[in-house]
């Protein structure tokens, strides 16, 4: 963990650029271009009087290196000038965790989007109360009407937009403010859009949450986390993390480094081929509608729109009404599209899925077989053809259940 780094490129670089640079300093490594990896637990000191005061820029591996240090300060100066700085955690879940964390205390309330990925809920509802912390579930589309769901001991709103599955998009903006009017602190998933497609903490979020296995990482082999904080929450989450004893294994804080110097352009490959592959699938006769945050047919398009620069290749699509079977023909059909979870990587991915477990402020009802999917960096035109192959054995599969 560290501060943003300070000099001159604190000034307002394009996100390409910063990319590019955020976090290094060739000439303090004799000036090779990439900082060290270090892989440290011991650090001597070089008198008994300068370990009893802890003098020394570094103290212990968990405590920080070169690397962690790079990496951190890449990652805040990404987030915009409102950070204070960035906490690493071991994974996207850990992130979320630990964040949840610094915030609460035995007898607080925290409110947490109904649309959360399904980890998340699952710690707020089995790992929470044993800490006497209560948590209810909001419409993710309620917008500064969250107001009336604060109690006396809330103390945090917790936002992921868009929803992890269902893809509705929160009005950011105005459920931090009401967060901030009673005094409580807005927490947000930013791993679909990244800070590179929304800048959470200008929008009022105190604590953005990535998960770096994602984008960050790029390549489907690292597990990395990130919270980046404003100042009034930066000391709770840094003395959080460190009493934890939560830290980022080397080559994984290396990797996350060398894969955040390419995730702009990735991130825009992601973005094009997605669309092109999403409209593709909007006009198809085995979908009902494609839940895409970008497109003009969703519900939150407007919102988005307002707020966000960008997409990533990830949504989701509603099959016209058929059985499992032939959800399950069409997947299996699919050579490009993976079937497995996370997202991110080069490769693109296809799950199906079912969010009615997962709600309970809200009724999911879509109308038909639910599939999410992550357009990776193949050639669209390649993706597209063997989407045509599974839809084949989707329909084929239909009709001979009728």
């Amino acid at each position: 963990m560290t501060r943003k780094s300070t000099g001159k490129r604190d000034r307002d670089y394009k996100a390409a650029t910063r990319l590019a640079n955020a976090g290094r300093d060739p000439f303090a490594h004799h000036g090779y271009v990439n900082p060290p990896v270090y892989h440290a637990s011991t650090l001597l000191y070089p008198s008994a009087e300068d370990y009893i005061a802890h003098r020394g820029r570094y103290q212990y591996g968990r405590r920080g290196t070169p690397t962690s240090e790079a990496l951190a300060a890449a990652l805040a100066e990404i987030e915009g000038p409102q950070c204070e700085a960035v906490a690493l955690l071991p994974s996207g879940l850990a992130a979320i965790s630990a964040a949840l964390l610094s915030v609460v205390r035995a007898g607080d309330h925290i409110l947490v989007t109904d649309s959360a990925y399904g980890p998340t809920r699952k710690f707020c509802d089995t790992i929470l109360p044993r800490y006497g912390v209560t948590t209810t579930y909001y419409d993710p589309t309620i917008g500064a009407g969250i107001t009336w769901l604060m109690r006396s001991n809330t103390v945090a709103v917790f936002l992921e937009s868009p929803g992890s599955l269902s893809f509705e998009i929160q009005d950011v903006p105005a459920i931090a403010a009401a967060a901030h009017a009673r005094n409580a602190v807005a927490l947000m998933d930013n791993t679909w859009a990244t800070p590179i497609h929304f800048r959470a903490l200008e929008k009022g979020v105190d604590l953005s949450i990535q998960s770096g296995t994602k984008y960050i990482g790029g390549h489907s082999d690292i597990m990395l986390g990130a919270v980046a904080a404003r100042n009034s929450t930066w000391m709770r989450l840094k003395e959080t993390v460190f009493e934890m004893g939560l830290c980022v294994g080397p080559d994984d804080m290396f990797l996350g480094l060398r894969g955040l110097r390419t995730m702009g352009v990735r991130l825009a490959q992601h973005y094009a081929s997605g669309m092109k592959v999403a409209r593709w699938l909007e006009a198809r006769p085995e979908i009902l509608r494609v839940l895409h945050p970008a497109l003009e047919s969703h519900p939150g398009h407007a919102i988005w729109k307002r707020d966000f620069t960008g997409a990533c290749g990830l949504f989701s699509v509603v099959f016209k009404p058929a059985p499992v079977e032939a959800v399950n023909a069409f997947l299996n059909k699919l050579t490009l599209f993976g079937i497995g979870a996370s997202w991110g990587g080069f490769e693109s991915l296809a799950i199906p899925f079912d969010c009615t477990p997962m709600r309970s402020a809200t009724r999911w009802a879509p109308g038909g077989p639910t599939v999410r999917f992550h357009i990776g960096l193949e050639d669209v035109s390649d993706l597209i053809a063997d989407l045509e192959e599974g839809l084949a054995a989707f329909r084929a599969a239909a009709e001979s259940d009728v």
